[in-house]
């Protein structure tokens, strides 16, 4: 595992496995708490700091709980606009590389889902959301991710998980095309293992997106979120999911919706981090 910097962007597509995308914009959000422009370079500054040691003048990376970096080689293209994010990730798909992208707001969501389609056609998401952003009666923002990207989606195959402040019509729109729906009492009824069992059995027979909005954490894990929302997922429980779902084909994931301003001693940037570390260990890269 090497440090993030956007000093390597110098490096062609041939020679990377996973690629670090910052896409440092948030003009299709709507919450009264702004600041996610700025999550890139503060998720990037967390890793360096948080999943590093620095002893006898060495740079000691941290080992993931499960899984190994070991092999792969990992590539910090910078940050772009959200106007190049779809050719970027046509052409990182295409060559079967995996994007790790870092927003901005969750509408970067579905320019990543537009791109992934129009090269693999239909896939599977898992959507780690305290909110649907299945809104029908509005279009083109951050929360109508999953009308705007319809065409991309195969939802019978995708999950929500961690929802837990819908909208009526978002409720709706799932129920019509067959989404099930993850809350976080089904996590106290049903118990980690058994909901992780059934994200295996969502995931076959298809390639995945897995989409991770910060305020799917339970906001005493994640405060420093864009819309935060009591009663969450605690850390562990995403991380321990990402990775289940990661033991599957995996074509992309995004960490999105971090807002710095209201971060608490950077929980929130350093939760990003691990979460970017774990994702890495598991990957499984096609050469």
């Amino acid at each position: 595992m090497v440090r993030l910097s956007r000093s390597n962007t110098h490096r062609s597509v041939s020679q990377g496995d996973v690629f670090l995308i910052g896409v440092p914009d948030e003009s299709k959000s709507l919450a009264k708490r702004k600041g996610t422009s700025r999550a890139p370079d503060i998720i990037r500054s967390a890793f360096n700091e948080a999943e590093f040691f620095e002893r006898d003048g060495k740079t000691i990376p941290i080992s993931p709980m499960r899984g190994s970096p070991d092999n792969k080689q990992i590539v910090d293209v910078g940050d772009i606009n959200r106007d190049d994010l779809y050719k970027l990730i046509v052409d990182l798909v295409s060559l079967k590389k995996i994007p790790i992208i870092i927003g901005g707001d969750h509408s970067i969501t579905t320019i990543a889902l537009r791109a992934i389609g129009s090269v693999l056609g239909k896939i599977g998401l898992f959507y780690f959301d305290a909110h649907p952003d299945f809104v029908s009666s509005k279009r083109d923002y951050y929360g109508s991710v999953l009308v705007d990207s319809a065409k991309s989606i195969e939802y019978k195959k995708s999950m929500l998980i961690g929802t837990r402040a819908a909208e009526l019509e978002e409720l709706e729109n799932a129920q019509r095309v067959g989404l099930e729906i993850v809350t976080p009492m089904d996590f106290v009824e049903l118990g980690l293992l058994k909901l992780a069992d059934k994200v295996v059995a969502r995931a076959a027979g298809t390639k995945k997106y897995i989409s991770i909005d910060l305020d799917c954490v339970d906001p005493a894990f994640a405060p420093g979120v864009s819309l935060p929302s009591v009663g969450g997922l605690s850390s562990i429980d995403l991380i321990y999911l990402v990775k289940r779902a990661i033991d599957f084909e995996i074509v992309g994931i995004d960490i999105v919706e971090l807002s710095p301003d209201f971060d608490i001693n950077h929980i929130t940037a350093n939760l990003a981090a691990r979460i970017i570390s774990e994702c890495i260990g598991s990957i499984k890269v096609y050469r």
